[in-house]
Protein backbone atom coordinates (compact mmCIF):
# COMPACT_ATOMS: atom_id res chain seq x y z
CA UNK A 1 0.00 0.00 0.00
CA UNK A 2 1.03 3.61 -0.50
CA UNK A 3 0.41 6.26 2.10
CA UNK A 4 -2.31 8.75 1.25
CA UNK A 5 -1.95 12.37 2.48
CA UNK A 6 -4.31 11.83 5.44
CA UNK A 7 -2.37 8.77 6.63
CA UNK A 8 0.94 10.59 6.30
CA UNK A 9 -0.44 13.56 8.22
CA UNK A 10 -1.72 11.25 10.96
CA UNK A 11 1.69 9.59 11.33
CA UNK A 12 3.41 12.95 11.63
CA UNK A 13 0.81 14.17 14.15
CA UNK A 14 1.35 11.08 16.32
CA UNK A 15 5.12 11.63 16.23
CA UNK A 16 4.64 15.24 17.30
CA UNK A 17 2.33 14.18 20.14
CA UNK A 18 5.09 11.77 21.22
CA UNK A 19 7.69 14.56 21.06
CA UNK A 20 5.61 16.66 23.48
CA UNK A 21 4.43 13.78 25.66
CA UNK A 22 6.79 14.42 28.58
CA UNK A 23 5.31 17.89 29.07
CA UNK A 24 8.66 19.50 29.85
CA UNK A 25 10.47 19.74 26.56
CA UNK A 26 12.88 22.63 26.87
CA UNK A 27 12.68 25.66 24.64
CA UNK A 28 15.75 24.54 22.68
CA UNK A 29 14.25 21.12 21.91
CA UNK A 30 10.85 22.54 20.97
CA UNK A 31 12.55 25.09 18.73
CA UNK A 32 14.52 22.31 17.05
CA UNK A 33 11.36 20.29 16.38
CA UNK A 34 9.72 23.42 14.98
CA UNK A 35 12.68 24.05 12.66
CA UNK A 36 12.50 20.42 11.56
CA UNK A 37 8.83 20.96 10.72
CA UNK A 38 9.67 24.08 8.71
CA UNK A 39 12.47 22.33 6.83
CA UNK A 40 10.40 19.27 5.99
CA UNK A 41 7.42 21.42 5.04
CA UNK A 42 9.43 22.96 2.23
CA UNK A 43 10.06 19.53 0.74
CA UNK A 44 6.74 17.71 1.18
CA UNK A 45 3.07 18.06 0.39
CA UNK A 46 2.28 18.08 4.11
CA UNK A 47 2.35 21.47 5.83
CA UNK A 48 4.55 20.31 8.70
CA UNK A 49 4.75 23.65 10.47
CA UNK A 50 0.96 24.11 10.47
CA UNK A 51 0.55 20.57 11.78
CA UNK A 52 3.20 21.23 14.44
CA UNK A 53 1.23 24.25 15.63
CA UNK A 54 -2.08 22.35 15.53
CA UNK A 55 -0.67 19.57 17.71
CA UNK A 56 1.09 21.94 20.10
CA UNK A 57 -2.07 24.02 20.57
CA UNK A 58 -4.36 21.01 20.92
CA UNK A 59 -6.26 21.50 17.67
CA UNK A 60 -5.32 18.00 16.45
CA UNK A 61 -5.85 15.51 19.26
CA UNK A 62 -4.35 12.07 19.51
CA UNK A 63 -7.69 10.39 18.91
CA UNK A 64 -8.17 12.31 15.65
CA UNK A 65 -4.68 11.41 14.50
CA UNK A 66 -5.23 7.71 15.20
CA UNK A 67 -8.59 7.78 13.40
CA UNK A 68 -6.85 8.83 10.19
CA UNK A 69 -4.65 5.73 9.99
CA UNK A 70 -6.97 2.86 9.18
CA UNK A 71 -4.95 -0.27 8.41
CA UNK A 72 -3.49 -2.46 11.16
CA UNK A 73 0.06 -2.30 9.78
CA UNK A 74 -0.10 1.50 9.83
CA UNK A 75 -1.25 1.44 13.45
CA UNK A 76 1.70 -0.77 14.39
CA UNK A 77 4.10 1.51 12.51
CA UNK A 78 2.65 4.57 14.24
CA UNK A 79 3.26 3.02 17.65
CA UNK A 80 6.84 2.05 16.83
CA UNK A 81 7.59 5.55 15.53
CA UNK A 82 6.09 7.09 18.68
CA UNK A 83 8.23 4.84 20.89
CA UNK A 84 11.31 5.94 18.93
CA UNK A 85 10.50 9.61 19.42
CA UNK A 86 9.91 9.16 23.16
CA UNK A 87 13.13 7.16 23.54
CA UNK A 88 15.29 9.51 21.49
CA UNK A 89 16.53 11.48 24.50
CA UNK A 90 17.28 8.32 26.45
CA UNK A 91 14.75 6.70 28.74
CA UNK A 92 11.02 7.10 29.29
CA UNK A 93 9.61 9.18 32.09
CA UNK A 94 6.21 8.50 33.70
CA UNK A 95 4.35 10.85 31.36
CA UNK A 96 5.83 9.24 28.27
CA UNK A 97 4.96 5.78 29.57
CA UNK A 98 1.39 6.91 30.19
CA UNK A 99 1.25 8.39 26.70
CA UNK A 100 2.45 5.18 25.06
CA UNK A 101 -0.01 3.09 27.08
CA UNK A 102 -2.84 5.37 25.98
CA UNK A 103 -1.65 5.32 22.38
CA UNK A 104 -1.43 1.52 22.24
CA UNK A 105 -5.02 1.37 23.50
CA UNK A 106 -6.27 3.85 20.91
CA UNK A 107 -4.43 1.90 18.22
CA UNK A 108 -6.02 -1.34 19.50
CA UNK A 109 -2.67 -3.12 19.69
CA UNK A 110 -1.92 -6.25 21.67
CA UNK A 111 -0.88 -5.04 25.12
CA UNK A 112 1.78 -7.74 25.68
CA UNK A 113 3.32 -7.13 22.24
CA UNK A 114 3.30 -3.34 22.73
CA UNK A 115 4.87 -3.66 26.19
CA UNK A 116 7.55 -6.00 24.85
CA UNK A 117 8.46 -3.54 22.09
CA UNK A 118 8.71 -0.69 24.59
CA UNK A 119 11.00 -2.73 26.86
CA UNK A 120 13.27 -3.62 23.95
CA UNK A 121 13.40 -0.02 22.76
CA UNK A 122 14.03 1.30 26.27
CA UNK A 123 16.97 -1.06 26.74
CA UNK A 124 18.46 0.26 23.52
CA UNK A 125 17.67 3.89 24.34
CA UNK A 126 19.52 3.57 27.63
CA UNK A 127 22.52 1.80 26.11
CA UNK A 128 25.72 2.84 27.91
CA UNK A 129 27.58 5.60 26.08
CA UNK A 130 30.93 4.37 27.40
CA UNK A 131 30.70 0.97 25.78
CA UNK A 132 33.52 -0.01 23.42
CA UNK A 133 33.24 0.40 19.68
CA UNK A 134 35.54 -2.57 19.15
CA UNK A 135 32.75 -5.11 19.50
CA UNK A 136 30.38 -3.34 17.10
CA UNK A 137 30.18 -4.74 13.55
CA UNK A 138 32.22 -2.69 11.12
CA UNK A 139 33.78 -0.42 13.74
CA UNK A 140 36.23 -2.54 15.72
CA UNK A 141 39.07 -2.53 13.24
CA UNK A 142 39.23 1.26 13.25
CA UNK A 143 38.64 1.96 16.92
CA UNK A 144 41.05 4.59 18.32
CA UNK A 145 43.54 3.47 20.89
CA UNK A 146 42.96 4.13 24.58
CA UNK A 147 43.09 7.70 25.84
CA UNK A 148 46.51 9.25 25.19
CA UNK A 149 48.94 10.35 27.83
CA UNK A 150 49.33 14.05 28.46
CA UNK A 151 52.30 14.15 26.08
CA UNK A 152 50.69 12.18 23.26
CA UNK A 153 48.27 13.40 20.61
CA UNK A 154 45.26 11.38 19.48
CA UNK A 155 45.63 9.40 16.27
CA UNK A 156 43.78 11.78 13.94
CA UNK A 157 43.70 9.33 11.05
CA UNK A 158 42.18 6.61 13.25
CA UNK A 159 39.55 9.03 14.53
CA UNK A 160 38.67 10.04 10.97
CA UNK A 161 38.24 6.38 9.99
CA UNK A 162 36.07 5.73 13.02
CA UNK A 163 33.85 8.74 12.26
CA UNK A 164 33.46 7.67 8.64
CA UNK A 165 32.70 4.06 9.55
CA UNK A 166 30.13 5.16 12.14
CA UNK A 167 28.53 7.40 9.50
CA UNK A 168 28.38 4.56 6.98
CA UNK A 169 26.91 2.25 9.61
CA UNK A 170 24.20 4.75 10.55
CA UNK A 171 23.42 5.37 6.90
CA UNK A 172 23.06 1.61 6.47
CA UNK A 173 20.74 1.34 9.47
CA UNK A 174 18.33 3.73 7.76
CA UNK A 175 18.10 1.34 4.80
CA UNK A 176 16.77 -1.47 6.98
CA UNK A 177 12.99 -1.86 7.37
CA UNK A 178 12.91 -2.46 11.14
CA UNK A 179 12.04 0.46 13.42
CA UNK A 180 14.67 -0.76 15.87
CA UNK A 181 17.33 -0.03 13.24
CA UNK A 182 16.55 3.68 13.35
CA UNK A 183 16.49 3.61 17.16
CA UNK A 184 20.10 2.35 17.19
CA UNK A 185 21.40 5.49 15.47
CA UNK A 186 21.38 7.86 18.45
CA UNK A 187 23.07 5.39 20.87
CA UNK A 188 25.79 4.91 18.24
CA UNK A 189 26.26 8.68 17.98
CA UNK A 190 26.52 9.01 21.76
CA UNK A 191 29.12 6.25 21.85
CA UNK A 192 31.08 7.90 19.03
CA UNK A 193 31.27 11.20 20.94
CA UNK A 194 32.34 9.34 24.07
CA UNK A 195 35.23 7.69 22.22
CA UNK A 196 36.33 10.99 20.67
CA UNK A 197 36.32 12.66 24.08
CA UNK A 198 38.25 9.73 25.53
CA UNK A 199 40.82 9.95 22.75
CA UNK A 200 41.46 13.55 23.81
CA UNK A 201 41.78 12.65 27.47
CA UNK A 202 38.22 13.33 28.68
CA UNK A 203 35.98 10.87 30.49
CA UNK A 204 32.41 11.81 29.61
CA UNK A 205 29.05 10.73 30.97
CA UNK A 206 25.81 10.48 29.05
CA UNK A 207 24.51 13.80 30.40
CA UNK A 208 27.58 15.69 29.23
CA UNK A 209 27.36 14.17 25.75
CA UNK A 210 23.70 15.15 25.44
CA UNK A 211 24.55 18.68 26.58
CA UNK A 212 27.33 18.85 23.98
CA UNK A 213 24.99 17.71 21.22
CA UNK A 214 22.35 20.23 22.29
CA UNK A 215 24.96 23.00 22.26
CA UNK A 216 25.88 21.96 18.71
CA UNK A 217 22.23 22.23 17.69
CA UNK A 218 21.53 18.50 17.56
CA UNK A 219 18.28 17.94 19.47
CA UNK A 220 17.88 14.21 19.95
CA UNK A 221 14.08 14.19 19.81
CA UNK A 222 14.14 16.56 16.85
CA UNK A 223 16.67 14.38 15.08
CA UNK A 224 14.43 11.32 15.32
CA UNK A 225 11.42 13.31 14.09
CA UNK A 226 13.53 14.52 11.18
CA UNK A 227 14.72 11.00 10.38
CA UNK A 228 11.11 9.87 10.23
CA UNK A 229 10.00 12.87 8.20
CA UNK A 230 12.74 12.42 5.63
CA UNK A 231 11.92 8.75 5.27
CA UNK A 232 8.32 9.77 4.71
CA UNK A 233 9.31 12.32 2.06
CA UNK A 234 11.59 9.79 0.38
CA UNK A 235 8.76 7.29 0.01
CA UNK A 236 10.53 4.78 2.22
CA UNK A 237 7.57 4.14 4.50
CA UNK A 238 5.45 3.20 1.50
CA UNK A 239 8.03 0.58 0.58
CA UNK A 240 8.00 -0.78 4.12
CA UNK A 241 4.23 -0.97 4.17
CA UNK A 242 4.22 -2.64 0.77
CA UNK A 243 6.27 -5.48 2.24
CA UNK A 244 9.39 -5.00 0.14
CA UNK A 245 11.37 -3.07 2.73
CA UNK A 246 13.52 -0.10 1.88
CA UNK A 247 15.37 -0.38 -1.40
CA UNK A 248 18.95 -1.23 -0.49
CA UNK A 249 21.34 0.69 -2.73
CA UNK A 250 18.89 3.52 -3.42
CA UNK A 251 19.76 7.12 -2.64
CA UNK A 252 17.43 7.02 0.36
CA UNK A 253 16.71 10.38 1.92
CA UNK A 254 16.82 9.10 5.50
CA UNK A 255 20.10 7.27 4.89
CA UNK A 256 21.79 10.40 3.55
CA UNK A 257 20.54 12.43 6.52
CA UNK A 258 21.82 9.93 9.10
CA UNK A 259 25.19 9.62 7.36
CA UNK A 260 25.61 13.40 7.27
CA UNK A 261 24.42 13.98 10.84
CA UNK A 262 26.76 11.33 12.27
CA UNK A 263 29.78 12.57 10.29
CA UNK A 264 29.16 16.18 11.34
CA UNK A 265 28.72 15.15 15.00
CA UNK A 266 32.02 13.27 14.91
CA UNK A 267 33.98 16.06 13.23
CA UNK A 268 32.61 18.82 15.46
CA UNK A 269 33.37 16.65 18.52
CA UNK A 270 37.00 16.43 17.36
CA UNK A 271 37.10 20.22 17.09
CA UNK A 272 35.50 20.68 20.51
CA UNK A 273 37.49 18.18 22.55
CA UNK A 274 40.66 18.75 20.54
CA UNK A 275 40.32 22.45 21.35
CA UNK A 276 40.10 21.84 25.08
CA UNK A 277 36.30 22.30 25.24
CA UNK A 278 36.68 26.06 24.73
CA UNK A 279 34.41 26.44 21.70
CA UNK A 280 31.21 28.32 22.56
CA UNK A 281 27.67 27.33 21.58
CA UNK A 282 27.33 29.71 18.62
CA UNK A 283 30.61 28.54 17.13
CA UNK A 284 29.64 24.90 17.70
CA UNK A 285 26.33 25.35 15.91
CA UNK A 286 27.97 27.13 12.99
CA UNK A 287 30.63 24.43 12.73
CA UNK A 288 28.05 21.65 12.84
CA UNK A 289 25.91 23.30 10.15
CA UNK A 290 28.88 23.67 7.83
CA UNK A 291 30.09 20.12 8.42
CA UNK A 292 26.58 18.75 7.86
CA UNK A 293 26.43 20.42 4.44
CA UNK A 294 29.89 19.07 3.63
CA UNK A 295 28.81 15.56 4.63
CA UNK A 296 25.68 15.74 2.47
CA UNK A 297 27.93 16.41 -0.51
CA UNK A 298 30.15 13.45 0.48
CA UNK A 299 27.36 10.92 0.97
CA UNK A 300 26.87 9.98 -2.67
CA UNK A 301 30.51 8.90 -2.87
CA UNK A 302 29.96 6.42 -0.03
CA UNK A 303 26.49 5.24 -1.09
CA UNK A 304 27.80 1.88 -2.43
CA UNK A 305 29.56 1.18 0.88
CA UNK A 306 26.43 2.14 2.79
CA UNK A 307 24.36 -0.24 0.66
CA UNK A 308 26.88 -3.06 1.12
CA UNK A 309 26.92 -2.54 4.89
CA UNK A 310 23.11 -2.71 4.93
CA UNK A 311 23.16 -6.02 3.04
CA UNK A 312 25.51 -7.64 5.55
CA UNK A 313 24.36 -5.97 8.78
CA UNK A 314 23.16 -8.21 11.61
CA UNK A 315 20.78 -5.88 13.42
CA UNK A 316 20.16 -8.20 16.36
CA UNK A 317 23.87 -8.58 17.01
CA UNK A 318 24.38 -4.83 16.77
CA UNK A 319 21.56 -3.94 19.17
CA UNK A 320 22.61 -6.68 21.59
CA UNK A 321 26.15 -5.27 21.62
CA UNK A 322 24.91 -1.72 22.18
CA UNK A 323 22.91 -2.75 25.24
CA UNK A 324 25.99 -4.12 27.01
Amino acid sequence: MNLNPQQARSLVAICLHAAFADGHQGAVERDHVRKVAESLGREAEIDFIALYQDVLLGRVGLEAAVAGLGEANLRQLAFELAVGVCEADGGLDAREKDFLERLSGLLELSRPAADAFVREAEALGQAPADGPLASLPGLGEDEPAAAPSAAAAPDAAALDRTILNASILNGALELLPQSMASMAIIPLQLRLVYRIGQAHGYELDRGHIKDFLAAAGVGLTGQYVEQFGRRLIGGLLGKVLGGAGRAVGSQATGSAFSFATTWAIGKVAVQYYGGGRTVDGDALRQAFAGLFEQAKAMQERYAPEIAQRARTLDLKRLTDELRR
